[in-house]
Formats: C-alpha cells, structure tokens, sequence
C-alpha cells in the first residue's frame, strides 16, 4: 500500500479507501448496497488494515446515519489507527433544515456524526452537495471555526463543479480561513469527464481526488459483458438509473480491453480498471466498497503493481470521451497548445 498527501496539505492517506456505504444500509437505495452489521464490518475493518488501508468513507444519507453509526462501533478501540471521512448537506429529512451547508446545518450535522461515529473529531469533512441558496463565505467561516475547535481537521467537498469549488478557496484565502484540500470526484475508465475542468483545477488549487465509483457503479467488474445481460445478482438491477451514464458501444469496447490486459497481467478486470485509476494526477485516494470479504480482497489486489506504459495507452485510447466544448481538438490545433499543454504527455 502506498501513501499519499491528500491535496496539497500535510495528510497522508492510503492510496485506496474503504466506503462504508453497505455498512447499515437500509431503504429502498442503499438496502440495495449491502446490509453489512457490526460484526461484518469489524471483519471488513480487519482486512482493511491487514492491507494498510487507512482512511474509512462515509456520510450523513447513508442510511440515514447508519452506516456511520456501524462504522463508528467497527473502529472502537482503533480509532488513532485510522482516519475518519464523512460528508453532509443532502437531505436527511423533511425539514426546512435537514439540508444544505447554512451554518445551523454544518453544525448540527458535525455533532451528529460525532455522536454516530463515536470519536471526538472527523479527519476530512465534505460538503455533499454544493448549497446556491447559502452565501459561500458563511460555509467557510463556520467549517475555519469547527476546525478551530479541533471537531474536524481538513475540509473538502463532493461532486462540485468547477465554478462551485473555486468560489470557495477564493472566500478562504480572503478572509484568511482553511482551504478545502479534497474533492471527492466521480472517475472511473467509464466516466472521465472530471478531466476536463476538475483536474486541471485540482492541481492548481492543490486539490486533491477522493475517487468514488472508480468501477464506473460496479460496471467494470467483468460479470457485465457483450452479449449478456446483468448477473443475476447485482445490485445494478434496482440502481443502474441511479448511477453515472455510459453507452453501452463504450463499456463493451473498454471491457474487452480490460479483460484483454487482465490476462496479460494475471490480474482480474476490477483489478486492472482500479490500477488505471490509481495512477491519475491529482489522484490521492480510491474509494473502494465491498458486499462481501472476497470482493475487498480482490479490489485490495489492485496495489502493489503497475501497469505498463503500453497497457496505459490503450486504456487511454480505448476509453477517450469526446471532447466538448471549450475542449474541442481544434482549438489546441489553433495554437492553444503551447498556452495550455496536455495533462497527459
């Protein structure tokens, strides 16, 4: 396991995570995850740190605070030994605040999670969701308090988009409060799009990816193949429409590349996917989830390796989304290229 510095900030964390979102899960969603109990997740905590995982995701919605409750009493006894991420700001309930990133919202959510989790801090916390009715310098004020007071340690956000999450380090450096270090992104050989804003954006602003999904919502585990449909068991059957969109042509072709390399490698196709991930820019942590023990050990595979610069290019090739505007290939053939180089040489 390697370890990396998350955004540009003094934390080190594991190079893969661990998502707790199966732990509690219940409802109609996340009943459809898993429903890991303590004592499974004791044992999913125990392989994790066997493989030197260190860092644990969560959230406020998982369950309605479920998964953090189990995960919490997982880590009983433990808790110097890892660290702790959770996220809130979607809605946890009917109520007119029960969502969002005003300041009542921000900390009622951390005392929650506090409680839940059974610890004194949370070592990264994230907004869930960018809140346009919540003026951006309220946010950051009470985030630089809660950190002041010892309740969070870094702060960072999830599934912003480039406008959103530059509005916030421009607040913070003004007002001289702490700067967001992580965002945990969607990115995965199926869905590249964070490419092409967030990434650049990540490495000017020194933050750092938090990757969930990195299997492209459990797409590239090879039981999803041309000319068949899903597995029989597959949480895909009642979540497929949740999940990030792909067409079918593009999965197939990066599949069949995947599983190509998978046997070059003697490795199996999450694997490989996993790996490709892994060695991204801006790329600190991947989030990985499991339903059983067998599926963590197998993702745990995915570290320790590399692949080749040949295998790279044709995950690359193979899976290149279409450019969109302003990222047409025209406009590097204008003569923007020397201003603005390629991330990927």
């Amino acid at each position: 396991m390697e370890y990396r510095h998350l955004g540009r900030s003094g934390l080190i964390v594991s190079e893969l995570a661990f998502g707790a979102a199966t732990f509690g899960a219940s409802g109609e969603f996340f009943g459809a995850w898993a429903d890991t109990g303590i004592d499974e997740a004791r044992t999913m905590v125990d392989i994790c740190l066997e493989a030197g995982i260190t860092l644990f995701d969560t959230a406020d919605v998982y369950s309605d605070g479920a998964s953090e409750s189990v995960l919490g009493a997982a880590l009983q006894g433990r808790r110097d030994s890892v660290l702790i991420s959770t996220k809130a700001a979607l809605p946890v309930g009917s109520g007119p605040d029960d969502a969002g990133t005003s300041r009542r919202r921000l900390i009622t959510a951390v005392e929650g999670a506090l409680r839940r989790l059974r610890t004194d801090h949370i070592d990264v916390f994230q907004l869930h969701a960018y809140d346009a009715a919540t003026p951006v310098e309220e946010v950051v004020d009470t985030l630089d308090v809660l950190v002041t007071q010892g309740k969070i340690r870094y702060t960072g956000v999830s599934n912003f988009a480039g406008w959103q999450l530059m509005k916030s380090p421009a607040a913070a450096d003004a007002s001289h409060r702490v700067r967001y270090v992580a965002h945990q992104v969607y990115y995965s050989l199926i869905g590249r799009d964070y490419e092409w804003d967030l990434m650049p954006l990540g490495i000017d602003q020194g933050v750092g990816a938090l990757v969930w999904s990195p299997l492209g919502w459990g797409r590239l585990t090879g039981r999803i193949r041309r000319g068949t449909g899903l597995p029989p068991v597959s949480r895909l059957h009642r979540t497929a429409d949740a999940g990030p969109p792909v067409d079918d042509d593009v999965l197939f072709d990066v599949v069949d590349e995947l599983s190509a390399i998978a046997d070059e490698t003697g490795r199996s196709i999450p694997q490989v996917a996993l790996n490709w991930v892994l060695r991204r820019p801006t790329v600190a942590s991947v989030i990985v989830g499991a339903r059983t023990p067998a599926q963590l050990l197998d993702n745990l595979g995915a570290v320790g390796w590399t692949l080749t610069g040949e295998q790279i290019a044709r995950l690359d090739a193979v899976s290149a989304p279409e450019p969109s505007y302003p990222h047409f290939p025209y406009v590097r053939q204008a003569g923007f290229a020397r201003l603005n180089p390629p991330l990927f040489a």
